[in-house]
């Protein structure tokens, strides 16, 4: 390394830092480093502290802030002491780049009533809608034209999830029941799943590095129900009763269990072999709206990647997959973030307390949709403030507000990268933040009402979004 490290010297020249990785667990023992280190020489440390033989890209925080200058800088700019030890914080950044959406490449018109949710495929090939108009449809991204429509449904189709092996497609209506489709064909896989007694809010797989190929799904009902199916069996196995009204968001997690969040302002844990409920996390005072999993991009896409790499075998996918969960997972557990009524969210360690880490609060009014980037790093929050809110992953300490829209924000989704964040809002617009800069990247108009769905494919080279206007729109880098 060319940086020579001082063990003391002038003070005046260094620095005394510490080393931490998100969690706060230390790299090696407090070092002085020179003023004029910038993050550069801090990359070349970190990387020789862990023995990476690839150099791997890291970002530096000083106080959930990044550090994009040398240390000296910072200190004068900031008005820090050097007499107390100076922790900075090391985070991981993807070793590939997103480019930032900035056109919309097709309006594809097809659907008769609003469009309520749209979802790419976990490689990232395939998008479905679900719509008012009943019907599912999967697109052919190639030509940017529909592929087929899928009939079957009696009223609205409120939302849609793949399989993370990538080979089921299931939706779930205002009616209540369920639907499994095959992708290949557009053709539905049996009879509907009936069960559920009123609408469906939620619909999460079990993740593929704990069983492959597919076959379990959970679904959250109105009722206050959720269902665990399977779709070899082609009925529901499990039922998760307990919640004493309607279940609005349901996630099955990485190490196996299922969450689900509800009117009755609780969040329930539960096991998945028999239903049993493991632990109840209480703490808001309304509704729970949404539920974000740190592991989520990981859990959606499974054994998929930016590279592209398809699999032959389900047991290859199972192996993958597990690889990949427990990169992303590190020795940390599992995070869970849940968004309210009451304005608030909070973070939780499920497997370790009932407890919430941290409350979390800002919103000025109900938060609608909250979500974790690919990384881990950050949880981003869509309200009916008109604002997205920018947090950290770890701590859930707040770092920055966007503002912009000029109506409700009712969706997000991040790019594969963690570096851009995408929103749709009911002021009929998609924007794309930058999470380096908190500056507005994109401002995307070009629905005619309101945005009710967005997405961005798992490979990053697209979003999509859907609305009040009946029309798919795709938009690209």
């Amino acid at each position: 390394m060319e940086m020579e490290i001082e063990e003391q010297g002038e003070t005046g020249k260094n620095v005394m830092c510490q080393l931490t990785d998100p969690e706060g667990n230390h790299l090696g023992p407090p070092m002085y480093l020179p003023q004029n280190a910038a993050p550069k020489e801090l990359q070349q440390i970190v990387n020789k502290l862990l023995n990476n033989e690839e150099k791997l890209p890291y970002a530096f925080y000083i106080s959930d802030q990044e550090l994009v200058v040398q240390l000296g800088t910072y200190l004068q700019k900031n008005k820090v002491s050097v007499e107390k030890v100076l922790p900075i914080v090391y985070q991981p950044q993807a070793v590939f780049r997103i480019r930032p959406i900035n056109r919309c490449s097709s309006t594809i018109a097809g659907h008769t009533e609003a469009v309520l949710s749209v979802a790419f495929s976990p490689d990232g090939r395939q998008l479905a809608s679900g719509s008012g108009d009943t019907t599912v449809r999967l697109w052919d991204l190639n030509t940017q034209t529909p592929m087929y429509t899928c009939t079957g449904h009696k009223n609205w189709v409120l939302c849609i999830a793949w399989s993370p092996d990538g080979k089921h497609l299931v939706s779930g209506s205002k009616a209540g029941e369920l639907q499994c489709w095959d992708p290949q064909t557009g053709k539905p896989s049996g009879n509907p799943l009936i069960g559920h007694k009123k609408w469906i809010t939620g619909i999460s797989w079990e993740p593929v590095h704990l069983r492959a190929p597919c076959r379990r799904f959970v679904s959250s009902s109105k009722d206050g129900d959720a269902r665990i199916w399977d779709v070899s069996l082609r009925k529901c196995v499990i039922c998760l009763n307990g919640h004493t009204l309607a279940v609005t968001c349901v996630k099955w997690g990485g190490d196996g269990v299922i969450y689900t969040g509800s009117q009755d302002c609780t969040i329930k844990v539960w096991e998945t072999s028999q239903g049993k409920l493991i632990r109840e996390l209480k703490g808001h005072g309304h509704w729970v709206n949404s539920l974000a999993l740190s592991t989520e991009y990981v859990l959606r896409t499974g054994a998929f990647d930016h590279t592209g790499k398809q699999y032959t075998s389900p047991e290859e996918m199972k192996e993958v997959a597990l690889e990949r969960y427990k990169k992303m997972k590190g020795n940390a557990p599992e995070r869970l973030v849940s968004g309210s009524d009451d304005f608030t969210m909070f973070l939780w360690e499920p497997a370790d307390s009932k407890h919430p880490k941290t409350r979390m609060t800002g919103h000025q009014q109900l938060v609608n949709h909250v979500y974790f980037s690919p990384d881990g790093q950050w949880v981003a929050s869509a309200s009916f403030d008109k604002s997205v809110k920018l947090w950290n992953g770890t701590t859930g300490k707040f770092v920055a507000a966007f503002r912009g829209h000029v109506g409700p924000v009712y969706q997000i989704s991040w790019s594969a990268d963690s570096r851009l964040l995408l929103s749709g809002s009911k002021d009929s617009t998609l924007k794309v933040w930058d999470i380096r800069t908190h500056k507005l990247k994109q401002d995307l108009p070009g629905h005619e009402d309101e945005v009710f769905a967005v997405d961005w494919s798992p490979d990053g080279e697209k979003v999509a979004s859907g609305g009040r206007d009946r029309v798919l729109k795709l938009w690209m880098g």
